[in-house]
């Protein structure tokens, strides 16, 4: 076992006692996050809805950006209010990729996706 300069106390494998890595190089404590996720059975999810969450904060700034409000865009994708109000809220996942792709294209901006 090794204490850092923070009492901390690691195994030799670098995990201290609650399971988070310590990086003796750089002097910090912190996890994988992503490691941890697919240890619980959430990676997926949580990934899922975090894309979402900064796409739709992504389309709401760039519609304060142009100064476009809400029944503009809502008319230009042939939505509803309250449909583009589900888009851009945060925890609302059930956003078709199409609907994410015509709200971007009404506030002037693109969707670009890659798989790595």
């Amino acid at each position: 076992m090794t204490v850092c300069h923070h009492g901390v106390i690691a195994t030799p494998t670098g995990r201290t006692k609650d399971g988070l890595v310590f990086d003796m190089k750089k002097g910090k404590i912190g996890s994988s996050f992503d490691s941890r996720l697919r240890e619980e059975g959430n990676y997926e999810e949580v990934t899922t809805a975090a894309l979402k969450r900064i796409l739709a904060r992504q389309v709401a700034e760039a519609m304060q950006e142009k100064r476009l409000p809400k029944a503009e865009i809502a008319c230009r994708i042939h939505k509803i209010r309250p449909a583009l109000d589900r888009l851009l809220e945060p925890e609302y996942n059930a956003v078709t990729l199409s609907t994410l792709r015509k709200a971007a294209l009404a506030a002037g901006r693109r969707i670009r996706l890659e798989l790595v």
